[in-house]
């Protein structure tokens, strides 16, 4: 993609969706940390799907210890990897309440430190609930970087730092959700829906898919 391309592509994304957010739901700054903490190779639907049952019963590091991993897995079992998942959300409450009074800190370095929490769920943390121009590099977001030629690169990192480099900073902060919703709903990995696409005058993947025939 061209640096002249860069501004009315975002733009564009802005005018369609002025306050983009997550998917996950969440009321708390702690429920979005589990939330997103779960979703790891899971979709948000039936992450939400699960905590829909789990926070009325249990959304604060404390309760969750108090309801125990058995009940937890319970709540869960829905969930690619729940098992897994439910140990590193408990270690998580643990330390949370042991090290940051029971409040989810606020630093990548803290995040990350967390069990089950990598680089992509500390960016989403400090993007969504603390407003901060963090960019969490997903299956979505690395496929729209690399298809459009916005941000080329091989692993998430690249990307992520491609994208920091080269997205205007009045876009910044919304840019990650914007890309991950165009990747989840539009441009589609199987089959990029071209066609219908608000920003494909500017992006560099060719051939454009047309549109299907009509029977």
């Amino acid at each position: 993609m061209k640096d002249r391309d860069i501004r009315p592509f975002f733009e564009t994304l802005r005018a369609a969706n002025p306050h983009p957010t997550t998917e996950l739901e969440y009321t708390t700054t702690f429920e979005l940390l589990a939330a997103v903490l779960l979703s790891a190779q899971a979709t948000d639907v039936g992450v939400n799907r699960a905590t829909r049952r789990l926070f009325p019963v249990a959304n604060t590091p404390q309760a969750l210890l108090d309801l125990g991993l058995e009940a937890l897995e319970g709540y869960l079992g829905s969930i690619n990897l729940y098992r897994t998942k439910a140990r590193h959300l408990l270690a998580t409450c643990r330390i949370l309440l042991d090290e940051h009074g029971g409040e989810v800190p606020r630093t990548r370095e803290a995040l990350e430190a967390l069990p089950g929490v990598g680089r992509k769920t500390a960016n989403v943390v400090l993007n969504t609930a603390f407003g901060e121009a963090a960019m969490a590099v997903d299956t979505h977001i690395l496929r729209v970087a690399n298809r459009t030629g916005l941000a080329p690169g091989a692993t998430p990192l690249a990307v992520e730092r491609g994208l920091l480099a080269r997205v205007p900073p009045e876009y910044l902060l919304d840019a990650h959700h914007w890309l991950l919703l165009l990747g989840r709903y539009t441009c589609q990995a199987r089959l990029p829906r071209c066609w219908e696409c608000p920003v494909a005058k500017w992006c560099g993947y060719q051939p454009k898919t047309p549109a299907p025939r009509r029977a």
